[in-house]
């Protein structure tokens, strides 16, 4: 009999029940040490009390109306965004795939309406990963997410990542913008170097193009910032968040200046569910949480300490780790054994994280923990560690 649930994901044989701070506790009652963060999303923890009491006050106002009518929690979010950013305008919806979407419909629309509708083409890069839905599947060009699927969407060229002659080449009279993930997630936790992110942001000003940042992973405080682009004192003209900024409630948004958005008039892009009064609620505790002054600097702070101690792991352990990545909170181990294998053996001892691109295991904790979790984290990975270790001997 074929299951009821499609059988689309790969699960682990493991439920969570209950959440609390920066652990899970599955159904037997076991407690676990959450470095995953359901992929980064739950970015201040499990059931934080800002956040479950901005959803139940707004649960008990009104959940939905749809955007036929006003919702003054978008527009009370939308302006701590402002305050906050790059962006004058924005748009909200449910996801980042959408987020993604709306920033790709956007850069088409902008050429469009400056009279050039042969300018849809968009750069992308090599590792990348934008989404699932067929638009954001041909931007990441990953071969195994686009099989099976049909011809690949058209107006996506990609290019090595961390290759500025390569984009250059790329660079046509087609060509509407550059989109890129300011450090790769899914990728491999692939970090752009600041210089070329400042190369790309001028290569667009020279051309006429709109650079269009993905932060769905890297953004909301990730990586010490509150934006990953910051790091590189840069803007972009668009942005895609999600992920972090509804704290484990489903929310997107699409962030850019007036410029890039001002063909974006009345009837040219909608959806139902998004910047719902719920989302609006948990996100803005969300950003005003992560704004606040001092938690910004926690977040550089123990991810420092972090780096540190899994610097001192992969020299204890050479055999199983070779390399560390990322920023912040966003944090991968390159590993000499298998990524998948290694997550499930660290489960074993009561850790979660997830695997990557490049045979990377991510660490992507939430935005709370301290030096302690750091410390019980380390316990988990170094025992994981002894344990393949201890299997290669016996071989």
């Amino acid at each position: 009999m074929f299951p009821s649930l499609l059988p689309t994901y790969n699960r682990a044989d493991v439920a969570f029940v209950r959440g609390e701070g920066p652990y899970v506790f599955a159904e037997d009652g076991r407690r676990y040490l959450d470095f995953g963060a359901g992929v980064a999303v739950n970015s201040l923890g499990h059931a934080h009390p800002r956040l479950v009491a901005a959803l139940t006050e707004q649960a008990g106002r009104i959940w939905h109306t749809s955007n036929l009518y006003r919702i003054p929690g978008q527009e009370k979010l939308a302006d701590l965004l402002v305050r906050h950013t790059f962006a004058d305008t924005m748009f909200f919806g449910n996801s980042g795939a959408e987020a993604l979407e709306c920033a790709i419909k956007m850069a088409r629309r902008y050429h469009y309406a400056n009279g050039h509708p042969e300018r849809f083409h968009i750069i992308t890069f090599e590792g990348a990963f934008h989404g699932r839905t067929l638009a954001t599947i041909a931007a990441g060009g990953q071969a195994k997410y686009l099989e099976g699927f049909g011809p690949k969407a058209p107006g996506f060229d990609q290019v090595p990542f961390g290759d500025l002659k390569a984009v250059k080449d790329a660079i046509g009279p087609e060509t509407a913008a550059l989109l890129i993930e300011p450090v790769q997630g899914e990728g491999g936790l692939r970090a752009a170097a600041p210089e070329y992110l400042r190369a790309l942001r001028k290569l667009c000003d020279e051309n006429g193009l709109l650079l269009i940042f993905d932060e769905v992973q890297c953004g909301v405080g990730r990586t010490g910032k509150l934006f990953a682009h910051e790091h590189a004192g840069i803007t972009p003209d668009i942005m895609a968040i999600a992920k972090g900024i509804g704290g484990g409630f489903p929310m997107g948004a699409c962030l850019a200046t007036a410029e890039a958005a001002k063909a974006m008039v009345a009837g040219t892009h909608g959806s139902t569910f998004g910047g719902n009064p719920l989302a609006m609620a948990v996100g803005h505790a969300v950003l005003e949480t992560v704004t606040a002054p001092g938690f910004l600097g926690h977040i550089e702070q123990v991810g420092n300490y972090l780096r540190q101690q899994l610097a001192g792991l992969i020299a204890e352990h050479p055999t199983v780790f070779s390399e560390l990545r990322g920023q912040g909170l966003m944090l991968g181990l390159k590993l000499a054994v298998p990524n998948g294998d290694f997550v499930n053996r660290l489960r074993e001892h009561a850790m979660l994280a997830i695997p990557a691109g490049d045979n990377v295991v991510r660490l992507l904790p939430p935005l709370i923990i301290d030096e302690s979790h750091v410390r019980e984290a380390m316990a988990a990975l170094g025992e994981t560690a002894k344990a393949f270790e201890n299997a290669t001997e016996a071989a």
